[in-house]
């Protein structure tokens, strides 16, 4: 896979509008695990205190610290295991409920310096006026304090927030984690990082017509020749174009799109599964399971029963 280098407008990540707003406070007191099962949209997890891994569905797992930002597609099923290592400093006891965040508690024990903590929250991005960029990735972006300037700044002040809410502190914690999630994208594309190989297609504006049409209902009747009218190309320059920025092909593109997709109406809905595979653009629920299952490890009927939240 080749690498990514940063878009030819310099200036996109200033015009994505990026919200991240919390939803829980996870705490895990010792040697233990705690599942966040499966989300409809992307979900960011940001380490306060604690070492161990971040895990995923498929057997993947990330070290993790003090200072790492996790962002997780739709329909990953993740979660978080604390090593029970003493960290350098004892964090503070937090009030979420003050914040109107849930707190999930994994481990026995009291609270002591041996504790995991991250606040997760949803994440949504967009370019004006182009919406569901979020389902445009892939797999989890993840950076660690020392891969990116200035991400470790984030956990003393939000431990603040946490620890001592005032009026303000939940807009204030949003912007802490806008902050964070931006200086991932920052890392991330300066390393020529291959999961952020979607920031290219955005920034193109010859691209950008066809890109917005896939987002906007990716279940409609898109081929190539289609595509490539809203970009006012040929054919073979569209194809030729838009897989020399992105690493694959349109049509692979719009596949992966729809499945994407599929996952979070899986997950948020209540839609029957055949209804789900008509909206994402299949003919027959066969083709679909078959796709989605090979896509994501799992059949859709199977997500769905599994698309419960902390502790799953």
């Amino acid at each position: 896979m080749k690498a990514v280098h940063a878009p030819d407008s310099p200036d996109l990540l200033d015009r994505l509008e990026i919200v991240a707003d919390p939803f829980a406070l996870c705490e895990l007191r010792g040697a233990c695990s705690l599942g966040l099962g499966r989300d409809g949209g992307a979900t960011v997890h940001y380490v306060l205190s604690g070492s161990g891994r971040f895990l995923f569905g498929r057997g993947e797992s990330l070290p993790i610290r003090a200072g790492s930002l996790v962002l997780v597609p739709a329909g990953l099923a993740h979660s978080l295991r604390n090593t029970g290592d003493t960290g350098p400093a004892r964090p503070p006891a937090c009030a979420p409920a003050e914040l109107r965040l849930a707190h999930h508690i994994a481990g026995a024990g009291a609270a002591g310096p041996d504790r995991m903590v991250a606040i997760c929250a949803h994440a949504t991005v967009s370019l004006r006026g182009t919406y569901g960029i979020v389902d445009l990735l892939r797999a989890p972006i993840h950076s660690n304090a020392d891969e990116a300037p200035g991400l470790a700044a984030g956990v003393e002040a939000l431990l603040a927030e946490l620890a001592d809410p005032a009026p303000g502190s939940r807009a204030m914690i949003r912007a802490l984690l806008l902050q964070c999630v931006i200086r991932l994208f920052r890392a991330r594309l300066r390393a020529g990082d291959p999961v952020m190989r979607w920031m290219p297609l955005l920034a193109d504006s010859r691209l950008r017509p066809a890109l917005d049409a896939l987002l906007a209902d990716p279940g409609a009747p898109h081929g190539i020749e289609s595509l490539a009218a809203r970009a006012g190309m040929s054919r073979s320059s569209f194809a030729a174009r838009f897989a020399a920025l992105h690493g694959t092909g349109p049509m692979e593109f719009l596949r992966a799109l729809r499945l994407a997709r599929a996952a979070s109406l899986l997950i948020a809905g209540s839609e029957p599964v055949d209804r789900v595979a008509q909206r994402v653009g299949f003919a027959s629920r066969s083709a679909f399971t078959r796709a989605f299952t090979a896509h994501h490890g799992v059949s859709p009927a199977a997500m769905r029963r599994a698309a419960g939240g902390v502790g799953s």
